[in-house]
């Protein structure tokens, strides 16, 4: 990851123009997002994944995504928004890049923040799930999609906007992006994975609607609770309630849970402790050790969200 200057913006764009074969728009949370690239399954997997932006709308970030040897590279302009991947195959990591391109802008003017976590709606009352990766966000997400009052807002990446009488959550995508072993764990999904069509990495893009019908998904919830994720086989005790100050340290030292911020300066690390901060200060937060097997975990986390 590097930060570069316009001019250096200018000077890729000059060099690279020529192979940018397919370009497309997304709308992010009325961010008008445009990935421009040389790879045509990039741009496939784009318009699966997000919801489509009318191509008369001026982009107000730009992605440029290239197929070229060496290491993953990540350059990134953040006073036009604009972001150079070079080096990466993995859809995943351009459809998070682009996200976070929108938090940047959203963040910045209009007072919008991102949680890279899972929003479900549970009988009209908002819970988020937050995790460093690989402790089970997707995983627990979905477990709680097979509870008929639960309806999902965002499985990976959602939006935060406070009101006086209420804190909202938003999502950000059309349509998931999740890994095959999703049906090993929940049965339920074996129908949508078996249709799905996997990438390289075992992931595939996916309508849940399939499996939890339109009305299973939802723009928005008030949000109500957080359950923090970690895996640590050296603590005993599978849950515990958090206050404000020790859920904002355990976010803050985990890099608030999100491997895909593009600007880390002290300014921006200081506007989203706040913003957590106002969050929690808002919400009932709960940590939970996700080192048991899933489902035996998955049955507290059920029994905090129904509390």
């Amino acid at each position: 990851m590097e930060l570069i200057s316009p001019d250096e913006k200018d000077r890729l764009f000059e060099e690279y123009s020529g192979r940018l074969l397919y370009q497309d728009k997304a709308n992010i949370y009325g961010c008008c997002i445009k990935l421009l690239t040389d790879v045509r399954r990039f741009k496939e997997q784009w318009e699966d994944n997000f919801f489509f932006m009318d191509e008369n709308i001026r982009s107000h970030g730009r992605l440029i995504v290239l197929e070229e040897e060496g290491e993953p590279l990540v350059r990134y302009d953040p006073y036009t928004n604009t972001a150079f991947v070079t080096g990466i195959s993995y859809y995943g990591w351009i459809k998070s890049i682009a996200l976070a391109i929108a938090g940047d802008i959203l963040e910045d003017e209009h007072g919008i923040y991102h949680v890279h976590g899972g929003a479900i709606d549970f009988d009209g009352k908002g819970v988020a799930i937050i995790a460093p990766p690989k402790t089970g966000k997707t995983t627990h997400s979905f477990g709680l999609l097979r509870l008929p009052e639960s309806r999902l807002v965002a499985d990976d990446w959602f939006f935060v906007r406070f009101f006086e009488r209420s804190v909202l959550a938003f999502g950000s995508e059309k349509n998931s992006y999740v890994e095959a072993d999703i049906a090993e764990i929940w049965q339920e999904f074996r129908p949508l994975i078996k249709e799905a069509v996997f990438d390289e990495r075992g992931r595939a893009i996916v309508n849940v609607r399939w499996i939890v019908g339109r009305g299973g998904v939802v723009p928005m919830t008030t949000m109500r609770k957080i359950i923090i994720l970690k895996r640590d086989p050296s603590d005993p005790k599978v849950h515990r309630k958090l206050d404000v100050e020790e859920a904002l340290d355990f976010l803050i030292r985990h890099d608030f849970c999100n491997p895909h911020q593009l600007v880390r300066d002290a300014r921006k690390i200081e506007m989203r402790s706040n913003f957590f901060r106002r969050l929690l200060e808002r919400t009932d937060v709960y940590l939970v050790n996700t080192t048991g097997p899933p489902h035996e975990t998955h049955m507290e986390i059920v029994k905090l969200v129904k509390s």
